[in-house]
Parts: C-alpha cells; structure tokens; sequence
C-alpha cells in the first residue's frame, strides 16, 4: 500500500459559530464551514479540520477546503480523458455502455446518498468519488495488468490516482482526499476488511471504498446484458441467491444496497461505514459470478489480449527510443526516469490515443497524394 507523500500540512483552525458585527464581514467560505459545524454529524470531516494540504496556499475566499478540491479535480485534464477510457467493453458500438467517466459519475451518485443519509460531508465525499480513477489505464483493467508487469516496482491505479493529482496535475488536494483516494481499492479482497489501516480515514472515503463496489457490480453486470454476454436466463439460473438477496432489477439492487450501509452504519453508532453479512457475502458471490461469466468471456478476454500487445510494444518502444519520446511528449515528463516518465505518459493516454500512437509507431503510413 502506496502512503501519502510525507509533507508539511498547512493546518486549518478550528472553525466555530460567533456573531458577527456590523461592521465586520464574513468570506463565504467561513460561513459554509460554520453551516456544516451546524448540521453535519459529529463524526463528520469539517472542512476546517481538514489536516491540510502538502503545499501551503491561501484559502479561498468562496469554497471550503473540500469544495475547492472537487472543483480542481473536475477541472483537471485527467479527469476529462476519462470519457475515452474502457470500463469493461472495449470501442463498444452501443451508445449506453459505461466508460471510465460514467463509473465515476455512478460512484459519485451513490457515495452522496449515502453520506448526505448519513450526515457526512459530501464535498469531501464527491471528490474522492470523482478522483478515485485518475490514475486507470486505457483499456481497463488488462492496461492495468500489463504495467503491473513490466513496470519496475508495478503499478497500481490508486497509487497513480495519488501521483496524478499530486505531481503530473499538481492539484495540491488536501490530505483528507488524496488518502481517500490511495485507499478505495479492493485488489479483490473484502470490501469492507476488519483491518482499519486499508480503510480510508475519514467515513467520507469508506464510504467511497464501498460506492464503488455498488456501482461497478451493477453496471457491469447490466452492460454485460447489454453486451449479451450474458442472459438474463443464466442470471436468474446459477445467480438466484443473489437476486433473492440484492434484488431482481438494476435500481432495485443499488437501492437495497445503499439502504444497507446507511442502515447498518446508523445501528454500529456510526464508529466506521459497515455493512450487513448478507450484504457482504452476496457481493463477493456477485463479483465472482462477473470474473468467472463476464471478464474472462472469450469475446471480451480477446479483445484485451490485442489492447496489452499495444501497451507492452509502446512501452518498449518509447523506452528503447528516449529521444523520440520526449519529443513527441513536448518534455511535459521529466521526473528524470525514463520508465517512470512512459508509465505516466501510456496510463495517462485514452483508448483512441493508444491506438493512434501505436498505429503512428508501427503501422505503415499512407502516402499523400497532391
């Protein structure tokens, strides 16, 4: 597990509820942290006790610390490319299929439900959601796959979520969001594990922890319909159990789902996000249903099987080619290590820019004829 970037915090002050006179004026912001001190729950994160950010920097005048955050990252170049990136099917012709984005806007939903049910923050709560997949690959998780094996020391997207906002954006986020961040991931263990030192912090970033389990097993398995690489038949057939449980309909099992946390976290006297067994259980037999009929279905594993050749060859061919590869980067990475430089220029790239790139490399150009 990746830790956050050793640096000295700029402290917020403890905010508090006073009068104010009339000849004294209040910036926006302090009067939005005062609200929250008001009527968030006292497990909450304020805004104004956030730990901080790395950099020292002025506050602004309109936005609490975890508004502002949320805005940088919506704004961020990472975020927009994520339109263009896979999330389970690759060039998919249909309109309706998600992409990178979409998930993230899913995740974000669901995560605001649950902590606006809750009395959480949901600043805190949205940014998190909407910078948690930064740092993923074009071409899903197979991208991931490839440059976890041929990257020296690995790679993981949490940690590449962290270093995109930290050092190639250079968003400077407060402490609170980049560890909600580095610890959404599951790597495929439990969602919710006993140990507390792989959960998030803050309620906030649980929250989105288990979000984004909610969104990705849902709308993958409604894509995968979609896809017909599944049918509803083999659903209702080897995955009773689980409709019986989570519900037979998209909307129905995110709304069973949600109403569990918030359920289940309300009665635990609110110590961590938590989640019933059955909830648990059938969510793990969910995710295994998808790994065994979805993910590694034959037309879906072909098609990721051609997208890592393309990784692993630029990967190759931009670390054997240094010069050509600050050139055509115009030198915007320049960490000094030449792998880490192409990491974060290939995880960074789209699926359609991947494509163009290893066709410009390696395909045959056609003459132009005047």
């Amino acid at each position: 597990m990746m830790t956050l970037k050793a640096g000295r915090y700029q402290r917020h002050t403890k905010c508090s509820v006073r009068p104010v006179s009339a000849v004294e004026t209040v910036s926006i912001r302090k009067q939005l942290e005062e609200i929250e001190e008001k009527i968030l729950s006292p497990r909450a994160t304020l805004s104004c006790h956030s730990r901080g950010r790395v950099r020292p920097e002025a506050e602004c005048d309109l936005r609490p610390a975890f508004q502002h955050d949320r805005d940088r990252i919506i704004h961020s170049k990472a975020f927009r490319r994520l339109k263009h990136k896979t999330q389970v099917f690759l060039v998919p012709s249909g309109d309706h299929y998600r992409t990178r984005l979409t998930h993230t806007l899913e995740v974000s939903q669901i995560a605001r439900t649950i902590a606006k049910s809750l009395f959480l923050n949901e600043d805190l709560t949205e940014a998190i959601s909407l910078g948690h997949d930064l740092g993923h690959t074009p071409f899903g998780h197979a991208g991931e796959d490839v440059l976890n094996r041929i990257v020296p020391g690995g790679f993981r997207h949490p940690e590449q979520s962290l270093r995109v906002v930290d050092d190639i954006e250079k968003l400077n986020l407060t402490h609170e969001v980049r560890d909600g961040i580095v610890k959404h991931s599951k790597r495929g263990g439990p969602i919710l594990p006993e140990d507390m030192t792989l959960l998030p912090g803050t309620l906030e970033g649980q929250i989105v922890r288990i979000a984004d389990s909610i969104g990705y097993l849902n709308h993958d398995l409604d894509d995968a319909l979609r896809a017909r690489i599944i049918s509803q038949e083999e659903i209702q057939s080897d995955g009773r159990e689980i409709l019986q449980v989570l519900g037979s309909s998209h909307s129905q099992r995110i709304g069973r789902m949600v109403h569990d946390v918030i359920t289940k976290t309300k009665a635990s006297g609110m110590v961590r996000i938590a989640a019933s067994e059955d909830f648990l259980q059938m969510a793990m037999k969910l995710r295994r249903f998808l790994d065994e009929r979805v993910y590694t279905a034959p037309d879906v594993f072909k098609s990721f099987t051609k997208t890592s050749k393309i990784i692993d060859e630029l990967y190759s061919y931009y670390i054997e080619h240094p010069d050509f590869f600050y050139m055509e980067t115009d030198s915007n990475f320049s960490s000094g290590i030449i792998a880490r430089d192409v990491c974060d220029f290939i995880s960074g790239m789209t699926d359609r820019y991947a494509f163009s790139a290893y066709e410009k490399i390696f395909l045959p150009q056609p003459w132009l004829i005047f």
